[in-house]
């Protein structure tokens, strides 16, 4: 008798001494396990489809977007929409721009939040429940709410009028990194609240007699928090740190509202491709503006030139920053 035959009898053998209870656990489990990758199959197609129409179209000539037969493999394969993309985004101006600003906003969001969600972890003061409820607040309330007050306060910044006394007018802080970093410090910058709330969890889940040790052995506040809870966090602070510099790369709240249309950051950039691409268009060829497919196939391929350095990032990060999600998630 044949292997897989001496598999199925004692197979039958088994279901039959369970009354067949066998049978039915082994009917769910396979039936479980299709149903989990066909979920999984189509959650990951969802996410993944966008991406790969982008590349799909960005590869194609303009004659290739109005051929009905050309679905996702395109029949005349260009590079030139990246390069001409590439000019009108004057994109390695603006790579660099966005680079610094996300490093830098994302450094600061880390100083400030570590410090902060600390300070609720280990700390008793006055109102802590109450600013604790702000920062909640700070998660649930969309920024756009504050967009005007957030405008005027930077256009015309002042401390109790000291600057309008001394020079007959407050300052006009946008067009610069100015406002991100009080931003950032104050712990109202792109998603604070939840760097916060996330660091504040890691910190609560950490054993107060490791502290209580460093303060025996002669450590104070600041160098326990400094040699002996940092270290330990480093799981979280990657994780966010990660999280905060993907999300500025690709915000145009902020950078549309500190900074002016024509500085060059990526998305600034992408977000005028198509106006910049019509004059384009109207000074080569002497037609009014690019055509709807065009001008899609151009705004795709500008996305997709935003995303691959994130996709590359992530390709270097994946290891830590998996790493980081699975050691938070079990200490907290």
């Amino acid at each position: 008798m044949s292997k897989m035959g001496t598999k199925f009898k004692t197979f039958r053998e088994r279901n039959k001494k369970s009354n067949g209870y066998l049978l039915r656990k082994t009917s769910f489990n396979v039936a479980y396990k299709i149903i989990r990758f066909v979920l999984l199959f189509g959650l990951c197609f969802l996410i993944l489809q966008p991406l790969l129409n982008k590349i799909s179209i960005s590869l194609m000539e303009e004659r290739d977007l109005y051929d009905s037969t050309i679905n996702v493999i395109p029949r005349h394969f260009t590079l030139d929409n990246f390069k001409i993309a590439s000019n009108l985004m004057e994109y390695w101006k603006a790579l660099g721009n966005t680079f610094w600003i996300s490093l830098l906003v994302s450094i600061l969001q880390i100083i400030s939040c570590t410090l902060v969600g600390y300070g609720f972890a280990r700390y008793k003061f006055p109102l802590k429940g109450l600013w604790f409820a702000m920062v909640i607040l700070v998660i649930v309330i969309p920024p756009s709410t504050i967009q005007s007050s957030l405008y005027l306060n930077f256009r015309y910044f002042d401390i109790f009028g000291i600057f309008q006394l001394i020079t007959g007018e407050p300052l006009n802080l946008l067009d610069s990194f100015t406002p991100y970093a009080l931003m950032c410090l104050g712990c109202m910058g792109l998603k604070n609240g939840l760097y916060i709330y996330m660091l504040r969890q890691f910190f609560r889940g950490i054993p107060k007699e490791l502290e209580e040790a460093a303060y025996v052995d002669g450590c104070g506040k600041f160098k326990t928090f400094l040699r002996i809870m940092l270290p330990d966090a480093k799981p979280m602070i990657t994780s966010c740190f990660l999280f905060s510099f993907v999300w500025q790369w690709t915000d145009s709240f902020y950078a549309g509202m500190f900074l002016s249309s024509d500085y060059a950051i990526l998305s600034n950039k992408v977000s005028r491709l198509s106006e910049v691409l019509n004059s384009f268009v109207k000074a080569t060829t002497g037609l009014d503006k690019a055509s709807t497919a065009y001008a899609s196939a151009m705004i795709g391929t500008g996305t997709l030139m935003i995303i691959i350095p994130l996709i590359i990032v992530y390709l270097f990060a994946q290891k830590g920053f998996v790493e980081s999600l699975s050691q938070s998630g079990i200490k907290m």
